[in-house]
């Protein structure tokens, strides 16, 4: 999608959430013929939002430059954005990173427990773009729904600092979190950590390199993870054009992330790779059917169940890439971040 004068952005968001908001049927039929691809259909609404896409003739990411790539996330993150969620309280924080202190911002849902659970989250944005405004609204919301407090941290971002720096700032923020557990309304026996794609490839490695620490992570929360740089799924060849991430834009962000393609075997990169994942905390996994990470995380659910570990894997056949910011315009992928919620209140809540 473009990037869009602000002054245009509430009109342009109204005509979007009323194309979400029209019966299935209609949506259907604006849409076209329904597409079914592995046995699963993908929503109408979500088709109707891919063609809107493919009409706006708009380049992808990885044809733009990084500085203006952020800006058209950040922009497409706006235009999907939900009302700011009421919550009982917002701090900006300076957190630990593994080479200074990083932005941070902890979303306290109204009568949070004191201490409560508490998520340590990372965005999405391929280890590259994305920061705290652009999943502001969706972490908003997975605080106030779930009734756990969040705390979004601002790591590092590639080509600036590639590898391994997003991976140690979410280690060096969470055991910062562990060590302030009180200051921030957090019991520290119940400190987890989740992010979506990139987020979710450091919420794997922070929980499994913090698991032997004396007060590890208790969950983690992976949304359609980024778990083995060093492999394509059959997932990639059936879904890497055409349904929001792609393969060409996966390979800018890998090129950006990893100074040297051989890294792409250590496990603190594609946590699928490692040797052994018995012992971590409990696990919630939810990925997209139209998505080219889709393999691999199942894969990641599955390793982890070998392992011994407890988890929940739940696959939203219908949606793409990108649901976790999405609830705003789509009542599926509202559906889905709702299911999130209600995982992160059973592992983080009470």
């Amino acid at each position: 999608m473009p990037v869009l004068p602000a002054a245009l952005l509430p009109a342009v968001r109204l005509a979007v959430r009323g194309l979400g908001r029209l019966p299935r049927s209609l949506q259907q039929r604006i849409a076209g013929a329904p597409l079914i691809i592995d046995g699963q259909r993908l929503e109408p609404e979500i088709q109707m939002i891919l063609a809107l896409e493919e009409w706006l003739g708009e380049p992808d990411y990885y044809e733009l430059p990084v500085a203006e790539a952020r800006r058209r996330l950040l922009s497409d993150a706006q235009l999907a954005a939900a009302r700011p969620a009421r919550l009982g309280g917002l701090r900006r924080l300076s957190v630990s990173g593994a080479e200074g202190p990083r932005e941070a911002r902890l979303y306290v849902p109204q009568d949070a427990a004191d201490p409560g659970g508490l998520l340590v989250a990372f965005h999405g944005g391929g280890w590259t773009l994305g920061g705290l405004d652009s999943h502001e609204p969706a972490f908003r919301l997975l605080a106030r729904d779930s009734g756990v407090r969040v705390l979004s941290v601002d790591y590092r971002l590639a080509p600036e600092d590639p590898f391994p720096a997003a991976a140690e700032d979410g280690l060096a923020a969470f055991r910062w979190a562990v060590e302030h557990a009180l200051e921030l309304g957090a019991d520290p026996a119940r400190i987890g950590v989740g992010g979506d794609s990139a987020g979710g490839n450091i919420s794997a490695v922070v929980a499994r390199l913090a698991a032997a620490d004396p007060i590890p992570p208790a969950f983690q929360a992976l949304i359609y993870p980024v778990t083995d740089l060093a492999a394509k799924f059959p997932s990639y060849e059936r879904f890497g054009e055409g349904f929001y991430l792609s393969e060409r834009q996966m390979d800018w962000y890998d090129a950006h992330y990893l100074p040297d393609p051989s890294m792409a075997e250590d496990p603190r990169a594609s946590p699928l790779r490692a040797r052994d994942l018995s012992g971590l905390p409990q696990a919630y996994v939810t990925v997209a059917g139209f998505d080219p990470l889709r393999d691999e995380g199942i894969a990641y659910a599955q390793r982890l169940l070998e392992a011994g570990v407890e988890v929940e894997l739940d696959v939203h056949r219908g949606l793409i890439h990108g649901f976790f910011n999405m609830s705003a315009i789509s009542r599926a992928c509202d559906a889905a971040l709702r299911d999130l919620c209600a995982a992160v209140r059973a592992r983080l809540g009470g």
